[in-house]
């Protein structure tokens, strides 16, 4: 059943218990798939809490291994210091996401968010400097991948490096819990579902393409 629902409502947490509210039609647990859409959409929500209040801050998280998530924030960032006391923490990856309107529906229903996210939860710690020149390299090697010239943490000079890393905080997250959604249609049936398609493919924006895409590619999140 569809509802008014704001991109906000869709996300509400409890760090404290660590659970999404996912529909039992929307839930997605292909592993490889989720690894594969973290590495794509790197650019993450983290969440954590300081001072008993939901704090958030917004990085590029980078997937070191199947039960790993790395990063690094800055020293002004009040969220590295209760790390320790408060080790954990909730990573949003969030993906491709627009608005359907039940306009192009064959019968009355409520317009609805289609979205995909996979939320990570895991315990936090603080690595040290050596590994963060690490974890940087990687960060920067993965994005400057595509760039024309790229460059490399090895090949900037140690002192523009060294100060670089004085101002920020490398950090490792071990997984404990990974649950993902898509909500794409999946409850409609062939006729609205390729409705809904047909529009999203009319618009110009980006995001509303993909989601496109991911409802014709059923059961795939990639």
């Amino acid at each position: 059943m569809t509802c008014f629902v704001s991109l906000f409502a869709a996300f509400l947490i409890c760090i404290k218990i660590h659970k999404m509210y996912i529909p039992k039609e929307y839930k997605h647990e292909n592993t490889e798939e989720i690894f594969r859409f973290i590495t794509t959409n790197g650019f993450a929500t983290l969440v954590s809490t300081v001072d008993d209040k939901p704090w958030a801050t917004h990085i590029p998280l980078v997937l070191k291994n199947d039960n790993t998530l790395e990063g690094h924030i800055s020293k002004a960032n009040a969220q590295w210091k209760v790390f320790e006391k408060e080790p954990t923490v909730l990573a949003i990856f969030q993906g491709a996401h627009t608005y359907v309107s039940s306009s192009w529906y064959d019968h009355e229903n409520a317009p609805t968010w289609n979205y995909v996210a996979v939320h990570v939860y895991g315990k936090i710690r603080l690595v040290s400097e050596d590994d963060l020149k690490k974890s940087l390299s990687r960060l920067v090697n993965k994005y400057e991948a595509q760039s024309e010239k790229p460059i490399a943490v090895e090949h900037m000079s140690s002192k523009f490096l060294n100060k670089e890393i004085k101002g920020i905080v490398g950090f490792e997250i071990d997984i404990t819990d990974i649950q993902a959604v898509a909500k794409l249609s999946q409850n409609r049936d062939e006729k609205n579902h390729t409705a809904i398609v047909n529009e999203l493919e009319k618009r110009d924006d980006h995001s509303s393409k993909e989601v496109a895409r991911l409802m014709k590619n059923k059961g795939t999140i990639n």
